[in-house]
């Protein structure tokens, strides 16, 4: 830490430094303000001036002051110890920040990210004499439910022969457990943990894999009709109050992943607090375990310095690949990326740039496609598969899904899960608006069955708008009923209860056996005399469903409600004469078509074709 610079002016958490030698891009500074140190990172040179964005409040800092740079750049701790744990945006573990100095955080502290206290069993996996390279395993130790993979650090390029590896048993993550040679006879001793940049994606997998293998999240309107893949992307755009956050931390619980990062970028205390309170109590239904034991939670509320948002977002998906390259499958949720770009808006006005639309600065859509790029399903050296799968939520002012932020995520994620004010104003949970959301991956029902149903929720939709003109006595039955099935698939299937345990979480096979019932009574042709008698059918209907959804998979009860179900469309269904099958010249029972304003009148008889016909060619001649 030999460069030194002097810092020339202050504009709130960037300051310009005046540099003896060379500096980098992305280098870690330290500013000395009495006897604090405050973590910097440069963002821009300038000739002998650099500029920085201070991660800490920068009152008291003066002109003159000392500035010490590193040679590092802004990087994190990636080894044992990572899962459980709660980091603030620079990857500090504020767990121990608050036995060490009390609640409320001092700045100028950081301590190492990972203990470097706690002991880890070790096993090698490697012998004097193999060739590894970057990214190759050495050996093992138990993480959790884990097998943590010790691997060789990503930044060694070329190949290396292991020259000295210790034997099994508990060591410190600082100690040395194996040295390798590179061609020139150099060698590089190996610990259990290593510094990664966060601003550089993790590179060392043996090929890039087209997202196919559906993520299950448990939720059914996710998986049925906009799934997401693992490896891929998607974002949930949505006003505020809409469910964002916790339509998030619903997916963080259910989804059948390996590894959960929340990445908690300027959002509000409360929901994060919550977070934190509610996981460690939640048993995890695919280990039994604690669910925070596969969780990471990197925190930078809005409380926090503006600057360290950006280093959270990077910070966490820097801790998925690596865990990525173990082969496991990692699900990175970020909340919010609106706060992300409010920040870079921030620090571009303080550089001075030339603002871009709505004052963002005019990168702001190249930024947010490298970030959502580092997702990915990945085929590993060793054979195995992982994956990182980004979901990020954006906060569009007054729901407006035109402004830039929420325009430049939609261009490059793979599915879009729209969040609509008028669904959550109704209640109507997870607020996901099925006309307006879409996806481009395959999910657990086939394509054409998921157009299908989206069509007729359109339709219905359409039946609906016309309604509230028209009203409800102005509606054909024919309509009428579509629109009835439009609603009663929303009602059962769509929203899902989250405070149940079965119904707020329903496997895979659930979603298919119930999706494939529901779709056939869709499609049965059903009648019925009046509008008021369609209407008691489907309320009927959806009650017997509602506690359908509520019993346990695969038991008896499950079973005999769906044979009950059955038999209640059937019957029906027998019982009734096909209302669509009336022959044509027959007085319907009820109304008939007024054109004006497609209103029915009583007891007026259709004309058949024939007489029609017959009618047209004497008006002709």
């Amino acid at each position: 830490m030999d460069k030194k610079g002097i810092v020339i002016g202050v504009n709130k958490n960037l300051i310009t430094v005046e540099v003896e030698g060379e500096v980098m891009q992305n280098e870690v500074a330290y500013v000395l303000c009495g006897e604090s140190r405050l973590k910097s990172e440069v963002i821009r040179v300038r000739g002998n001036m650099a500029d920085l964005q201070v991660f800490e409040d920068t009152r008291g800092i003066k002109k003159g002051d000392l500035t010490l740079f590193t040679d590092e750049l802004l990087s994190a701790e990636l080894g044992p110890g990572l899962l459980g744990q709660l980091y603030d945006g620079l990857q500090n573990p504020l767990d121990r920040l608050a036995e060490a100095y009390g609640v409320f955080l001092k700045r100028g502290v950081y301590i190492p990210a990972i203990s470097e206290s706690k002991k880890w069993k070790f096993t090698p996996s490697v012998k004097i004499g193999d060739n590894v390279k970057a990214g190759s395993t050495i050996g093992f130790v138990p993480e959790g439910i884990f097998e943590h993979k010790i691997m060789v650090p990503f930044n060694l390029t070329g190949r290396y022969e292991v020259v000295d590896i210790v034997g099994e048993g508990e060591y410190r993550v600082t100690q040395k457990i194996a040295t390798v040679i590179d061609k020139k006879k150099r060698e590089i001793p190996l610990t259990m943990k290593f510094d990664w940049p966060v601003k550089r994606p993790i590179k060392a997998y043996k090929e890039r894999l087209n997202p196919s293998e559906p993520l299950i999240t448990r939720i059914r309107l996710i998986d049925t009709l906009f799934p997401v893949a693992k490896g891929g992307t998607y974002c949930i755009p949505g006003p505020f109050g809409a469910g964002k956050t916790v339509l998030q931390q619903i997916t963080s619980r259910n989804a059948e992943v390996n590894i959960v990062i929340i990445a908690a970028c300027g959002e509000r205390a409360g929901e994060v607090v919550e977070t934190i309170r509610e996981f460690p109590k939640i048993i995890d239904p695919l280990t039994g375990r604690s669910l925070m034991e596969r969780t990471i939670i990197v925190c930078n509320t809005s409380s926090m310095p503006v600057a360290a948002r950006e280093a959270s977002i990077y910070t966490a998906v820097t801790m998925a690949e690596y865990y990525r390259q173990m082969g496991l499958h990692v699900l990175m949720l970020a909340d919010s990326t609106s706060r992300w770009a409010q920040a870079l808006r921030e620090r571009s006005g303080r550089l001075e740039e030339i603002p871009g639309e709505e004052a963002f600065p005019a990168y702001l859509e190249s930024l947010i496609a490298a970030f959502y790029e580092r997702a990915g399903f990945v085929l590993l050296d060793d054979g195995s598969k992982g994956s990182v799968t980004i979901g990020g939520t954006v906060s569009p002012a007054g729901g407006n899904f035109d402004e830039p932020v929420t325009q430049a995520t939609l261009k490059v994620v793979g599915a879009f899960h729209g969040l609509s004010r008028e669904r959550s104003d109704a209640r109507k949970y997870p607020a996901i608006d099925p006309l307006e959301s879409w996806s481009k991956y395959r999910g657990i029902v086939d394509d054409e069955k998921r157009r299908g149903v989206l069509k007729l929720l359109s339709k219905a939709n359409d039946i609906d708008q016309m309604m509230k003109v028209v009203g409800e006595e102005g509606t054909p039955i024919e309509d009428y009923i579509i629109y009835l099935k439009g609603e009663f698939f929303d009602r059962v299937y769509l929203q899902q209860n989250a405070f149940d345990p079965v119904d707020g979480s329903t496997p895979k096979e659930r979603q298919v056996r119930v999706f494939s019932l529901i779709k056939n009574i869709l499609e049965t042709q059903l009648s019925f005399k009046s509008k008021n008698e369609a209407r008691s059918f489907f309320n009927k209907l959806r009650l017997l469903f509602l506690d359908y959804n509520s019993i346990a998979w695969d038991s008896e009860a499950f079973y005999k409600k769906e044979e009950e179900i059955k038999a209640f469309v059937e019957k029906y269904a027998k019982e009734m004469p096909l209302y669509e099958t009336i022959p044509v010249g027959e007085v319907r029972p009820d109304y008939e078509v007024d054109s004006t304003f497609a209103r029915y009148k009583k007891s007026v008889t259709i004309k058949k074709p024939e007489l029609m016909k017959e009618e047209n060619e004497e008006n002709i001649q």
